[in-house]
Formats: C-alpha cells, sequence, structure tokens
C-alpha cells in the first residue's frame, strides 16, 4: 500500500545479518497478488522452498507507516496461533508501543496463507487512513519515528523468540470465517484500532452514502436500524440485511450526543 512493511522487512535483514542469532535461519520475502486472493503467498505455502513443518513463525508486515503518535496504538492480528505471541504486549510497553491483539489466525492478508498450514502467524498493522488505497498515501505522510517504534519491536520480537525452541501452534477460533456476507456499504474507513462500544468512522469517501448523508469522520456508528452496532462483527452483520436501493436510518455517536441519518445505499 504505502511501501513501509517492505521498509521493514529490509531494516530487519540487514539487522539480522549482524546481529549473530544463531537458534534460527530467517527468509525475508515479499508477496504481490494480496488483495487478488493472497496469490503470492498462498502459492508460496503449496510450492515453498523449505519444508513448512520445520517452520518456525511467520511475521507479516501489512501497513505499518502510519502510526498514530497520540496513541502508539499497534494492531497485531493472529496472536491467537501460538501460545508464545503472549510475550507481545510486554515487548510492546518496552518498545513505547500500546499493542491492541486479536486471536484468529484468519485475516485479509498474507499470514492467513502460513496460518491455514499449522505456521504461528501474525501481522502487524498501524490501521486504515483516509489515504487508503489513493494515490494521497504518499511519503511524506509516513510517520518515520512511528516506522521505527514497528522496527524496534520486530528486533526485540525475533530475539526472544531466537532463545525459545520451536513455537507450538494452535488453531483459533476463526471469526472472519464467520463474517456475514454484505453487498453494501456506508463508503466509510473503519477506526481498527477502536476498543469502545460501535464502529468509529476513520474516514469517508466523498460522493458515498455517509458523506451524503453528513456523517463525519470520529463519528461511532451504534445502530443500523433495528440492530445495534456493538463493533466490526455487529456492523457488518447489520450490512448484510440491506442490498442497493434500500434505505436505513443510522444512529451515529458525535461526541456526547447522539444523531440519527437516513441513508439510502
Amino acid at each position: 500500500d504505502n511501501a513501509s512493511g517492505i521498509s521493514v522487512i529490509i531494516e530487519l535483514a540487514r539487522h539480522l545479518k549482524e546481529a549473530g542469532l544463531k537458534n534460527n535461519n530467517y527468509l525475508f520475502i515479499a508477496f504481490s497478488g494480496e488483495e487478488l486472493g493472497l496469490y503470492g503467498s498462498n502459492y508460496f505455502v503449496k510450492n515453498a522452498t523449505l519444508d513448512l513443518k520445520k517452520m518456525n513463525y511467520m511475521i507479516n508486515y501489512d501497513m505499518v507507516g502510519r502510526l498514530d503518535s497520540a496513541t502508539n496504538k499497534l494492531v497485531i492480528n493472529g496472536v491467537g496461533t501460538s501460545p508464545s505471541w503472549k510475550i507481545l504486549p510486554t515487548i510492546g510497553t518496552e518498545n513505547s508501543l500500546v499493542i491492541k491483539t486479536s486471536e484468529s489466525g484468519i485475516g485479509p492478508s498474507d499470514h492467513t496463507s502460513f496460518y491455514l498450514n499449522d505456521i504461528p502467524a501474525i501481522h502487524l498493522f498501524t490501521g486504515a487512513h483516509n489515504d487508503y488505497h489513493k494515490p494521497s498515501d504518499d511519503e511524506h505522510k509516513i510517520n518515520y519515528e512511528g516506522l521505527l517504534k514497528v522496527f524496534n519491536l520486530s528486533k526485540s520480537i525475533v530475539q526472544a523468540l531466537d532463545e525459545e525452541k520451536k513455537l507450538t501452534f494452535t488453531k483459533t477460533k476463526d471469526e472472519e470465517t464467520q463474517a456475514p456476507k454484505f453487498t453494501v456499504g456506508l463508503g466509510v474507513i473503519p477506526d481498527y484500532l477502536f476498543d469502545g462500544r460501535g464502529m468509529r468512522i476513520d474516514g469517508i469517501r466523498d460522493g458515498k452514502t455517509a458523506s451524503k448523508a453528513g456523517m463525519e469522520v470520529g463519528d461511532i456508528v451504534v445502530q443500523m436500524g433495528d440492530l445495534e452496532v456493538k463493533d466490526m462483527m455487529s456492523y457488518m452483520k447489520a450490512l448484510s440485511q440491506y442490498k442497493k436501493g434500500d434505505t436505513c436510518k443510522v444512529k451515529v455517536q458525535r461526541k456526547k450526543d447522539f444523531l440519527d441519518f437516513q441513508v439510502q445505499f
């Protein structure tokens, strides 16, 4: 998306060449075709250049260049894929990061291909933003100090795991596989780092449903029609009830106020 993940693995390769860690070998690889269906990583695990049964773990960097300096919050998905990932919150604190975790090994990025082959795998992510998938997601918007924190965290993780034996793999409750399908949307970018109740809007696409209705960045969707929105899963469930052309009342929290918007998909 903005090459932030690539920059981390290049620097990590440079570091590990000199680090003198002896208990693991390290393979650095960049996959293409992720958003078409994990094409690159899926091909790799099916045609691997090494024995997958000997592969210890996988760390996936997908969008790590836009850390919010106000919160220093980093999402790490897939922590349920091994008990060894319990070290992550502590290592995060040591590197001035607040770690938000999710258990599932299934998610919309390349760690999924490794998890499905019984390899402990995590995905590091600094969150979506309004420049996502746009040419405006340019170099000058990268948070370099934040990127350095992600890099230092990575060094700490690799160092800690080099002192362990082979990681134990565990299956996770894969919420993503149970996600409802939907054909309409509000035209917003959710705040995936939001810990509160509801779905917080982190970005709004011009001319789309939420924009036309008058919603704003920072609004928290708490209800759609008759369904309460508690989190991302219930938000997707609510969307799945509608099709193109339908209308719906959406309740949002804006600071201390609650506002109702009539939207048409």
